[in-house]
């Protein structure tokens, strides 16, 4: 049974942090297919001390059904980060994540995400100041560096570990990579090999299938999977991952409605809603027969009983094609 400090999982495959899916809402789906833990999308440290009312809705959680609620933070500074570690905590957080992973220039430039891989002694303060200011145990994401000339993962996590982080979510790409190329599954292990006594390790990038989680388990040690783009539109794939059956047309579009009803009322605003989740219906419709017309007709559509009508009808009746390539993310996560 793996660990994270002191909480301890039923499965070893957790849902990756990612902006625009890891609302409230997609998190209890995955978590009831089998998701070990799923931590929120990446909130701003800034807009949660500002009760930014997007921020806000970030931190929104069942604690009956998402124990432990763990929270992503954004941010370059360590007091900055301390606060906003305090006002997560007092908003029912059990977990705190340090983002070391978002590539976004609107990120990068404030010193946060991704930049933190270039001072690797800022961001173990930061780890360090957000867990003596709450008590809770830190993680952090990260990726294999900067760019390909300055991969200097093994530095970040040496300075993680003496900061005391609880775990360490491993992105095997390079900041300038984003989510292109192959992932380096190498950077995992050799980070599993040197600090697995210290720490969790999360593998990340590249999963797609239960031979693939297995392959990262064999040839890496981690202690959790972690799966990202592949659970975008498919929270079965936690099913699978633990053995479990593919969906069935009928479960498909019956899963992707409840979660557009639960995105209506997490967004408090259905008209709003039925444009935002545009992009989920054509996650939930990749890889299946018909997805390019459906994606373009559903953008057409402003009428709720239209958008329903046209997305039961074409997933009750849609056919799995060859398609395994997930979706790009666009956005910071």
């Amino acid at each position: 049974m793996p660990y994270i400090a002191s909480f301890s999982f039923a499965t070893p495959y957790a849902l990756a942090p990612m902006a625009g899916t890891s609302s409230e809402p997609f998190r209890l789906i995955a978590r009831r297919m089998g998701a070990s833990h799923c931590p929120t999308e990446l909130i701003s440290a800034q807009g949660l001390l500002h009760n930014a009312k997007a921020s806000l809705r970030y931190m929104q959680h069942r604690p009956e059904r998402e124990t432990p609620f763990c929270v992503q933070l954004f941010g370059g500074e360590a007091k900055l980060m301390a606060r906003a570690a305090q006002r997560a905590k007092a908003l029912g957080a059990h977990m705190l994540d340090l983002n070391m992973g978002c590539p976004v220039k609107k990120v990068t430039q404030t010193g946060a995400g991704a930049a933190l891989m270039t001072e690797p002694e800022r961001a173990a303060d930061i780890c360090k100041a957000m867990a003596d200011a709450t008590g809770l145990p830190v993680t952090a994401k990260i990726r294999s560096g900067w760019d390909a000339q300055h991969q200097n993962y093994l530095e970040v996590a040496q300075a993680l570990a003496k900061a005391g982080v609880a775990a360490l979510a491993v992105h095997p790409r390079t900041r300038a990579q984003g989510y292109s190329g192959q992932a380096d599954w190498q950077v995992i292990a050799r980070i599993k090999q040197r600090f697995g006594s210290a720490f969790a390790v999360l593998g990340n990038g590249d999963v797609r299938s239960l031979a693939d989680a297995a392959r990262m388990q064999a040839q890496t040690g981690c202690d959790f999977v972690m799966v990202g783009r592949a659970a975008l539109g498919n929270p079965w794939i936690f099913r699978e991952l633990l053995g479990g059956a593919a969906p069935s047309p009928k479960e498909r579009w019956q899963v992707a409605w409840e979660h557009f009803e639960a995105y209506a009322a997490w967004v408090g605003n259905r008209e709003v809603a039925l444009k935002s989740f545009r992009k989920q219906w054509g996650y939930y419709s990749h890889g299946l027969e018909g997805a390019s017309a459906f994606r373009a007709a559903m953008f057409s559509l402003s009428e709720e009983s239209a958008v329903r009508r046209m997305a039961q009808a074409f997933f009750v009746q849609a056919k799995q094609t060859e398609c395994k390539q997930p979706f790009t993310l666009e956005g910071p996560g």
